[in-house]
């Protein structure tokens, strides 16, 4: 099991509603088919999550040493989203630091599972 946030370069929606709309056209044009490069902010922001915890590779052993629920990490961006999933038993923290970069950079953080805005 795991929990999934988005996080995403564009204006801040007004609400949870709007960003829930938002989420649903960003994934169907970036998520539905075809791979776009991810933006430089995109690419910066996920720097900073597996600077925080190692990116997880396919042959990983070690689960415990990153909370990320797959790697690498990058491969869960395109274009201007970045939809990724952490593992449930350390998402919490993950989450919190997630929502805090995000809102550093002046990214959208969403919660796709309560359809709210965290950032």
């Amino acid at each position: 099991m795991s929990y999934d946030l988005a996080v995403w370069e564009g204006p801040r929606p007004a609400d949870d509603a709007a960003a829930s709309a938002a989420f649903e056209d960003l994934y169907a044009e970036f998520m539905g088919g075809q791979s776009v490069p991810p933006t430089a902010l995109i690419r910066q922001y996920v720097g900073e999550l597996v600077k925080r915890w190692p990116d997880l590779s396919p042959d990983d052993e070690d689960e415990d040493a990153s909370p990320w629920s797959d790697g690498p990490l990058i491969n869960n961006a395109s274009g201007p989203l970045f939809y990724f999933g952490m593992v449930f038993s350390k998402y919490q923290q993950a989450a919190q630091f997630a929502a805090e970069r995000a809102r550093a950079l002046g990214l959208v953080c969403f919660d796709p599972q309560d359809g709210r805005l965290v950032a």
